[in-house]
């Protein structure tokens, strides 16, 4: 597996265990695991789950021998992105990997958009949040100002910070990029 990942261009790192791997940081390019099924001490299943729990959770493509239906149920339901039994096919083999690093460069960039949205949304004072709320609830101006006991004016000038502060140029992307805040930092409908 490892000459055919290579001969394919893949950067390809072993690791002797699963316990190996997880002491080992894993690289900030997108990147997938292929691994047994059956292992000893961290199993495949156990592997994705602890991947998981540490906030890393990198595609994984589980391989065994003993291919059965509900081991590779399991497997899919613990998150595994392909399940191959042995022998597979190399197609079928490059097919799981380049899904799998397809995922996790989603992921990646959908983590790196998250963390843009919040860093400028930590930017906002206490007043351009709630104004933030009104206009993703969908309050005209007036409204938001009648909620805050402030004027109208007063809102429209947060208003603008806050479209300045968060690099956006319309009420729809304000809205998308509300829906990307972390529940903690979501206007009140967008949670």
């Amino acid at each position: 597996m490892h000459a055919l990942l290579r001969s394919q261009g893949f950067a390809v790192e072993t690791f002797a265990s699963a316990c190996a791997l997880l002491d080992t940081a894993l690289p900030e390019a997108p990147c997938c695991i292929v691994a047994e099924a059956k292992m000893p001490q961290i199993d495949g299943l156990d592997l994705i789950e602890r991947l998981e729990r540490r906030g890393e959770p990198i595609p994984v493509v589980l391989v065994t021998d003993e291919a059965h239906v509900p081991l590779s149920v399991r497997a899919i339901k613990a998150g595994a992105v392909d399940f191959l039994p042995r022998p597979y096919d190399e197609r079928d083999m490059l097919g799981a990997v380049e899904h799998a690093l397809e995922i996790d460069s989603r992921r990646r960039k959908v983590a790196r958009n998250q963390r843009s949205v919040i860093q400028r949304f930590e930017m906002l004072t206490q007043r351009e949040r709630q104004v933030l709320d009104g206009v993703v609830r969908g309050l005209m101006n007036k409204q938001i100002a009648w909620e805050l006991d402030i004027s109208e004016v007063t809102v429209k000038l947060h208003r603008s910070s806050m479209m300045r502060k968060m690099d956006l140029r319309s009420v729809p992307d304000l809205v998308r990029a509300s829906q990307i805040l972390p529940a903690e930092y979501a206007p009140s409908c967008a949670a």
